[in-house]
């Protein structure tokens, strides 16, 4: 199978890694796509934008290398994406590259507009990708991506959507390390105990499990151990 994660941010992916993780260990091909390089970031304070957006891709690489997944940036500006068709089409043309069985973002009604619209684009993308003439109307001679895609998002208490869980315990370490990166490198205050305590799940006559939680459009949502 193949599943991608799309997110504007790097670091906006620490909700899925222990996913992507265990679908790479059973070799399904992974790949995140960070539709801008975050260089507004605040913690880098007057450094130049190449020098950070040089800096944030290889956070991308560290982190698609502790996955064993692929990686690729987008040229969308940190913060000032509208959530446009010609967004939606950059998406979709790497849809149509990638044939992804399973699309992984941010929820609908994030804070942050560069997370709203990602998750917006994205799903835009599902359909775009499947229309040869709009694929291919700059010259293009992409092949259409026609394959059912399962669309998820983080979960949100606020959207009345089906909710999946996946269990992440053998690959909780993993996500531990890519958190304390981050942590590490902007001076997070909140620790690796809360954060991973949101991720813990106490079960009866049984050691604790960790999840991380989706939530898929769709009108049904079976019990899954895998994404697809």
């Amino acid at each position: 199978m193949r599943i991608l994660a799309v997110f504007p941010h790097p670091d906006d992916e620490l909700g899925c890694v222990g996913t992507l993780k265990k679908h790479a260990e059973r070799g399904d091909s992974v790949k995140f796509l960070w539709t801008t390089k975050g260089e507004l970031a605040s913690q880098f304070g007057d450094k130049e934008t190449a020098e950070v957006q040089a800096e944030r891709i290889e956070h991308g690489k560290f982190v698609a290398d502790t996955v064993g997944a692929s990686f690729e940036f987008l040229d969308m500006r940190d913060s000032y994406m509208t959530g446009s068709r010609q967004e939606a089409l950059q998406i979709a043309k790497i849809y149509a590259k990638f044939k992804p069985d399973a699309v992984i973002t941010w929820s609908d009604d994030h804070p942050h507009p560069d997370h709203r619209m990602t998750a917006k684009i994205a799903f835009d993308a599902v359909t775009l990708a499947r229309i040869p003439k709009i694929l291919n109307e700059d010259g293009n001679s992409l092949e259409p991506h026609r394959k059912p895609v399962r669309f998820y998002q983080y979960h949100s208490d606020a959207i009345n959507r089906p909710v999946v869980s996946v269990d992440i315990s053998k690959q909780i370490e993993a996500v531990k390390e890519l958190f304390s990166f981050y942590r590490n490198f902007y001076g997070w205050q909140h620790s690796e105990e809360d954060f991973i305590s949101r991720r813990k799940i106490r079960a009866f006559f049984s050691e604790p499990i960790y999840v991380e939680k989706f939530q898929i459009k769709a009108n049904f949502a079976p019990a899954i151990d895998y994404l697809v």
